[in-house]
């Protein structure tokens, strides 16, 4: 429907101006045997494919998450926390694939740093829909060692 996107556009135009204001880069892993770093002498895993570097927003989705196991040190895991996200992308970018991941590049507020090179894990593919202002795909949060944080 024509009519429909053209009237729609000024909703995109302002989506993109408000809320898609950080770099975003998506990344899809590849599979293969590690490298060897002539530099570190270290083996590391192959460079992932850039699916998408551009402007997108990544949004907390709802309260924040809970824990998907009881901690104990008696079991053989570690508890896991959820911490569900979305990601917001033009709909002219490529869609993100299920475990795709995403990283913050920059910011649009250099005081604001806390979301520079957190990554998250793309939960299912974008969203499509028949009618579409904005790519919007889940996203759950790749958590850090224990040892980061202050534990």
């Amino acid at each position: 429907m024509a009519g429909l996107d053209a009237a729609l556009a000024g909703v995109v135009t302002w989506i993109e101006g408000n809320l898609m204001v950080d770099v975003v880069r998506i990344t899809r892993p590849v599979a293969g045997d590690p490298v060897l770093d002539p530099d570190t002498g270290r083996l590391t895993p192959p460079t992932p494919d850039l699916i998408y570097e551009g402007i997108g927003g990544v949004i907390a989705a709802g309260a924040p998450g809970g824990i998907s196991s009881l901690p104990s040190a008696t079991l053989p895991w570690a508890e896991e926390t959820m911490s569900p996200a979305r990601l917001f992308t033009p709909l002219t970018a490529p869609m993100p694939a299920r475990d795709d991941l995403v990283t913050v590049v920059t910011v649009h507020n250099p005081q604001n740093t806390a979301l520079i090179g957190r990554t998250w894990f793309c939960q299912d593919p974008g969203r499509a829909s028949s009618i579409e202002v904005v790519r919007i795909t889940p996203l759950d949060m790749r958590q850090a060692p224990r040892t980061q944080g202050g534990a």
